[in-house]
């Protein structure tokens, strides 16, 4: 049995396209990595369509076995840039807007009942602590908050404190930056 962060239930649980084809622009020779028949197969999705989480998250299990860590911050860099980076540039001037944003960024591009998301903990110059209950992978996660990040002008340590898939109901991310001026917030 798969185990998932409290809250989360998933029923209908469907991500948009954009997010499942930044595994393939991440990759400098998917066929190598994934194959020519998967690499296909992803090449014919729709950018803007919805599609089941399993598909996506049964992607980055494989993915993850394949490039580690390192290589799932690259794909949840890569998923910023198709997915959110340009809504972001018209609304985000700080870490701060950045940060309680989170969750909606994850709604924008994830639908469905019981889905899970992001909450922020604590918010204070130079820190924040946000909790995911999303299913995702969490060095994807943290490529993604990298990337929002450097988004908005923070360059910031990111480091996962707790996770779910270690036994603990949530996944705990703590930001520290010693950018304290406006670009924080």
């Amino acid at each position: 049995m798969r185990r998932w962060p409290k809250g989360y239930v998933g029923h209908n649980h469907e991500t948009i396209g954009s997010d499942i084809l930044s595994v393939l622009e991440s990759l400098r020779v998917p066929e190598q990595v994934l194959g020519m028949e998967m690499s296909e197969r992803l090449r014919q999705l729709n950018s803007r369509g919805w599609y089941p989480i399993a598909m996506f998250l049964e992607l980055l299990e494989a993915m993850d076995a394949s490039v580690g860590r390192f290589g799932m911050i690259k794909i949840g860099r890569t998923l910023f840039k198709l997915s959110h980076e340009a809504r972001v540039k018209e609304f985000a001037r700080s870490a701060r807007d950045l940060v309680f944003a989170m969750n909606d960024l994850y709604l924008r591009s994830n639908r469905g009942d019981r889905i899970g998301g992001w909450k922020v903990l604590s918010f204070e110059p130079g820190f924040a602590e946000l909790e995911k209950t999303t299913p995702h992978n969490c060095a994807m996660e943290e490529g993604i908050l990298t990337a929002a990040l450097a988004a908005v002008g923070v360059r910031a340590y990111i480091e996962q404190r707790t996770c779910f898939r270690d036994g603990h109901d949530a996944c705990r991310f703590a930001i520290t930056s010693s950018n304290l001026g406006p670009r924080w917030g």
